[in-house]
């Protein structure tokens, strides 16, 4: 096997540049991380569907309203929802999603399994 350089046995990439993709890629995945929380999605969605429900309610004539034995269930229905909403959001801005921690390489003198061992 040689590289681009004819140099049998090496691959063409120095450890430094492997740290620094390792790096790369980390931060990548804490950005994707961040992005797909699913706090933000299920408030985001409650906030949608809470509007949507509640603006129902809002409208609701007199007969759908007794047809619920008096109570305006969209209504309420509706900001139980946007309550649940605005809770899932505040946790996510007040909690934020932590970064991942590198994981460390155990030196060879502590490694167990390292050959010759």
């Amino acid at each position: 096997m040689t590289d681009q350089s004819g140099n049998p046995g090496s691959s063409g990439y120095s450890e430094k540049d492997v740290q620094r993709e390792v790096t790369e890629l980390q931060g990548k995945s804490a950005t994707a991380a961040r992005i797909f929380d699913l706090r933000r999605i299920i408030g985001g969605l409650f906030v949608l569907y809470g509007v949507i429900v509640t603006i129902a309610g809002i409208t609701d004539d007199q007969a759908a309203i007794d047809k619920a034995q008096g109570v305006n269930i969209n209504l309420w229905t509706g900001i139980a929802m946007l309550l649940l909403g605005i809770f899932f959001l505040a946790w996510l801005k007040l909690r934020p999603t932590p970064p991942p921690t590198p994981a460390t390489e155990p030196e060879p003198e502590d490694d167990p399994f390292a050959p010759g061992k």
